[in-house]
């Protein structure tokens, strides 16, 4: 499975884009990522088996657009989001 970037096209394993995962906002319950092929920045949240990608709207994160991602699970903690795929967990700390 490959994920991609929505502003460049570069398709990337699930590692790759989950360690360019980084700055966790748990009050909006957001993960900030940068493309490693553009450099572009992102703010997504982490569902059960999807990414949502949207944008800010009255207060809350407007889900615009998701990509499935079959088995991932995710755990809020007080200082971190946790993501696992199969047997691989990334830790993606809070600001």
């Amino acid at each position: 499975m490959l994920i991609p970037c929505l502003a460049c096209g570069s398709r990337f394993r699930p590692d790759d884009y989950f360690r360019a995962c980084h700055d966790y906002n748990r009050g909006r319950d957001l993960v900030s990522w940068t493309c490693p092929a553009c450099g572009n920045r992102d703010d997504l949240r982490v569902l059960p088996g999807e990414l949502g990608f949207g944008y800010p709207a009255r207060g809350r994160y407007a889900v615009h657009r998701t990509i499935a991602v079959p088995g991932m699970r995710r755990q809020r903690h007080d200082l971190r989001l946790e993501i696992s795929l199969d047997k691989r967990t990334w830790r993606v700390l809070s600001r």
